[in-house]
């Protein structure tokens, strides 16, 4: 049994006052609007509806939670980087993502979605360099790797690691793919490491 074969939706939170007090862990995913988040976390969950996936990028715009058992859970944030919602409501997201992803204790490491084929964007720089404040764990997930040819893959994959040796020594990365589902055992045990889960 993977440590996500019991993921189930837990509860959406708008507001920082809301957010469960489950006395657990929680991991948190994030990206890039159209990276590949929801489709990363149903695929971890082998789960086609878990997180809602969209061809309209930047649906989830809440903190959305799912239960993994044992007081675990995964967290998935509203995307960064599209500009197609009003302002107050892209304030109000960053506002909320700001200050759970800096001050909240139960955070035990940060999973950052990047399309492989356009990874270390300025945003994504971004949010690694302002998450590295908090001296938590990062593992970055090359989403769609389907899409470059094998050695295209592992080009890119040692470009970034290089890259994050000398600028985010605190991060990790590896190739993902949902839609041929290669990586998820991966993905798996790294998370499981973070929420000191037996396997």
């Amino acid at each position: 049994m993977g440590l996500f074969s019991q993921a189930a939706f837990f509860t959406t939170v708008n507001h920082i006052r809301d957010l469960p007090l489950h006395g657990g862990k929680e991991v948190a995913f994030v990206g890039r609007s159209n990276a590949g988040k929801s489709s990363a976390i149903n695929t971890l969950a082998n789960h086609v509806r878990l997180a809602y996936t969209s061809k309209t990028p930047g649906r989830t715009q809440h903190l959305n939670y799912f239960s993994l058992g044992d007081n675990n859970f995964i967290v998935d944030l509203p995307g960064y980087g599209y500009a197609k919602v009003p302002p107050d409501v892209q304030q109000h997201w960053e506002a909320l993502l700001n200050e759970y992803l800096q001050t909240r204790e139960a955070l035990c490491g940060l999973v950052v979605i990047m399309d492989s084929r356009h990874p270390l964007q300025p945003l994504d720089e971004q949010m690694l360099e302002w998450f590295s404040e908090t001296g938590k764990p990062v593992h970055i997930l090359l989403t769609k790797s389907d899409k470059l040819s094998r050695q295209q893959a592992t080009k890119t994959l040692r470009e970034v690691t290089a890259y994050l040796k000398e600028h985010f020594p605190f991060c990790t990365v590896q190739l993902f793919s949902s839609l041929k589902k290669q990586g998820t055992d991966e993905a798996e045990a790294v998370i499981a490491g973070w929420l000191a889960v037996q396997e």
